[in-house]
């Protein structure tokens, strides 16, 4: 079944939708905290994922001078994760390269492979035991 798959930009009316998407995905989870899942949503510039029009997923990028770290990258539609999370990845990547970065940054937690192979496959390489980057071109 083809799927339609639609990366928009996130709005401050987005935010408590966002949060509940990750709290029904994650807040079971051992080490979940509102405070840290919330304060990215706030202050960092979002993208959202949409899989026919149904919230599917979101990235959150902080820029510094240099870079541009993906501090949250969320999948919650289980039919194409992959779809989902190779979309957001590469317009944080396009929006790294148009804002003139040289690097693209996101921290993973060691015992998640799934993310580590989606990471592995957009050509990025671990820099630090939770760190991986990826080099970008310049404009």
């Amino acid at each position: 079944m083809e799927h339609t798959i639609r990366i928009e930009n996130g709005c401050e009316a987005d935010r408590c939708r966002l949060f509940a998407l990750a709290r029904s995905t994650f807040g079971e989870m051992l080490g979940w905290n509102d405070a840290v899942v919330m304060e990215p949503l706030k202050r960092d510039v979002v993208f959202i994922a949409r899989c026919d029009d149904a919230l599917a997923g979101y990235v959150a990028l902080r820029e510094t001078p240099r870079t541009v770290r993906v501090d949250q990258l969320l999948v919650a539609e289980p039919r194409v994760p992959e779809l989902i999370g190779d979309r957001l990845l590469d317009y944080a990547e396009g929006y790294a390269i148009w804002r003139g970065a040289q690097s693209l940054e996101i921290v993973v937690e060691p015992d998640n492979a799934a993310a580590r192979r989606l990471y592995s496959r957009h050509g990025f390489v671990p820099v630090a035991d939770e760190l991986f980057a990826r080099m970008l071109p310049t404009l």
